[in-house]
């Protein structure tokens, strides 16, 4: 994790996270193959559990957990600042794509699934969070004022 993460001081495995991830990018995909909106709903729903602290109800999660403990892969323990970060933005691209789909706009649904996962795929084979790189611009950009 750089610096410009933004920091919650509280610990997340990153592993699980990984693996949540790679179930979020098949999602997508799934939906791109298919257009079945359900498909993009569990998955806005799972971010939503999982983001307000309702991880034990989300079937992403469990389903993370389980491929974690069946193939004995470590924990990885980092700030949840920058997960929670990506999640966010995981949740609005998810949306996005929902309600292009939903207004007929192939175009749109399509440039922002594959921008979703160009964004993800870093995250999901180096650990490279883009989201944080956004985050550190913002900040450059906008920086808090002192009052």
């Amino acid at each position: 994790m750089a610096q410009q993460c933004p920091l919650l001081f509280r610990k997340v495995d990153a592993t699980v996270i990984r693996i949540n991830t790679l179930f979020v990018m098949t999602g997508v995909v799934a939906f791109l193959m298919t257009q079945y909106l359900a498909i993009l709903m569990v998955l806005i729903v799972d971010f939503i559990l999982r983001l307000y602290g309702y991880k034990k109800l989300s079937p992403i999660e469990n389903l993370s957990l389980m491929i974690q403990e069946k193939f004995s892969l470590p924990s990885k323990m980092e700030d949840a600042g920058a997960k929670r970060l990506a999640a966010l933005f995981g949740v609005g691209f998810i949306t996005a794509i929902g309600v292009f789909s939903w207004f007929g706009l192939p175009v749109a649904v399509t440039v922002t699934a594959a921008v979703y996962l160009l964004c993800a795929a870093p995250d999901l084979l180096f650990n490279y969070c883009i989201a944080c790189k956004i985050y550190y611009l913002a900040k450059k950009i906008y920086p808090k004022k002192d009052v």
